[in-house]
């Protein structure tokens, strides 16, 4: 009797999906630049959730059901609530604003260093324990996102030589750390996908209405115009780095934990200025080589003293 062949563990499945999920958050950064170049930020950020939240109550309604909904308490509503005005009005803001000032490769590699920062502020506001590996790790993230944020002078940094691309990019660090800590101070209990469908309808609704306050409702209207590659790029945002991503990273986190599916994030940056070359033309300097060396280096260094 011949032996039965083996088959492929599941564990091999979930690996290319992490890696699928860098790849789609890489890819979204020179996507991005392609809508921000097309149309006004708070609009196409408006259209991009919109798309988003109609597959993610879908794929709500399919799975867990309304009746995650009609559980939650009042304060789990106001974190909710808080979540959405940090991870997406405020992220989702200042993502759109930062890449038109920006080249997509260099933004990828800037918002990476969001780990060092959601660190500090864990161990200051929950006494989060921090070793001499992570502070190494955080310092190389550190020096490297000054190299690229500053082309290569991080001295600049002294004199104000940072522009508003780069300022904006810092919002988005500060957003998304908020974010990661107020999911951990308020939202314990509530299921991912819960959380993310949520806080995606409170994010909408501040996005809708900057939109139409800043922007007028002519510009709510105008990617009804827009050409078909941007709306390529919107429904890639919405379907793909926000909905696909989301499911194939928290497929992994409940596969292999939350240390080793997170490690995947370190590729972001990688993904996020090859397709940024490739597809946008967009130049690769030594200062951008030598800085996203250095953060992927802190970032791999972080991850495997947390492990």
């Amino acid at each position: 009797m011949s032996a039965a062949i083996p088959t492929a563990t599941p564990t091999w499945s979930v690996h290319l999906k992490l890696l699928g999920m860098a790849a789609l958050w890489g890819a979204s950064w020179p996507t991005g630049k392609v809508v921000a170049q097309a149309l006004p930020a708070m609009t196409a950020s408006t259209w991009r959730f919109a798309l988003a939240l109609g597959l993610m109550l879908a794929w709500l309604g399919a799975t867990v059901g309304v009746r995650s909904l009609t559980a939650l308490s009042g304060r789990q509503w106001a974190g909710l609530a808080l979540g959405g005005a940090l991870g997406v009005f405020g992220y989702a803001a200042f993502f759109l604003l930062g890449l038109q000032h920006v080249p997509a490769g260099r933004a990828a590699l800037v918002v990476t260093t969001n780990p060092v920062l959601t660190s500090l502020l864990a161990a200051w506001w929950f006494g989060e324990r921090l070793n001499a590996r992570i502070g190494l790790g955080m310092a190389l993230a550190v020096a490297g996102a000054a190299v690229v944020l500053t082309h290569g002078a991080p001295w600049t940094l002294l004199s104000g030589g940072v522009g508003w691309g780069e300022a904006l990019l810092l919002g988005c660090v500060l957003c998304w750390s908020g974010y990661t800590l107020v999911a951990k101070r308020l939202l314990g209990g509530i299921d991912a996908l819960t959380t993310t469908t949520v806080t995606a309808g409170f994010g909408l609704a501040l996005l809708a209405l900057s939109a139409w306050g800043f922007e007028g409702r002519e510009a709510l209207a105008q990617p009804l115009q827009a050409s078909a590659g941007v709306w390529a790029a919107l429904v890639f945002l919405a379907a793909g780095a926000t909905v696909l991503a989301y499911a194939w990273y928290f497929e992994g986190v409940k596969a292999l934990g939350a240390g080793s599916a997170s490690a995947y994030i370190s590729l972001v940056p990688v993904f996020g200025v090859l397709f940024a070359t490739l597809g946008l033309g967009e130049a690769v300097d030594a200062s951008l080589l030598v800085g996203g060396a250095l953060v992927l280096a802190g970032m791999v260094v972080m991850n495997r003293a947390r492990r």
